[in-house]
């Protein structure tokens, strides 16, 4: 019983993502949030849709493909600020002469910021 209840919420968290990869921008993110509106309807949770009513309302008032393009284009920019960040890191652990521990340590940092610099960088293509 308690695995059913897992993969229904598992697949709670996935369906939004699903719905993404049909439709594009701003349509995607009413079309994710009307089906998270309707999910926790049909499970009478009465302050997940209220909440839900107002993000809802947010996108169709701000939502813009333009202004998502620049966030994800944001997104981009910070992520490789981070990498850059995280090599620098790196590099002065090296000629400090850290142990091989720390050294690990960031280049484990760096890349996981390389892997969230190609998420990113992977939302932002059309």
């Amino acid at each position: 019983m308690k695995s059913c209840a897992s993969m229904v919420l598992l697949a709670s968290f996935f369906y939004p993502a699903l719905s993404l990869a049909q439709a594009s921008g701003c349509d995607a993110k009413r079309q994710a949030i009307e089906s998270e509106i309707s999910y926790a309807e049909s499970h009478g949770n009465t302050s997940r849709v209220k909440g839900l009513q107002k993000a809802l309302a947010e996108v169709k008032d701000h939502c813009t493909d333009a202004s998502l393009r620049r966030a994800s284009e944001q997104k981009v920019v910070k992520a490789q600020e981070k990498l850059a960040e995280r090599e620098r890191e790196l590099q002065v652990a090296k000629e400090q002469g850290k142990s091989q521990s720390k050294i690990s340590d960031r280049q484990r940092k760096v890349d996981e910021a390389h892997a969230d610099l190609e998420r990113a960088m992977m939302e932002a293509s059309p």
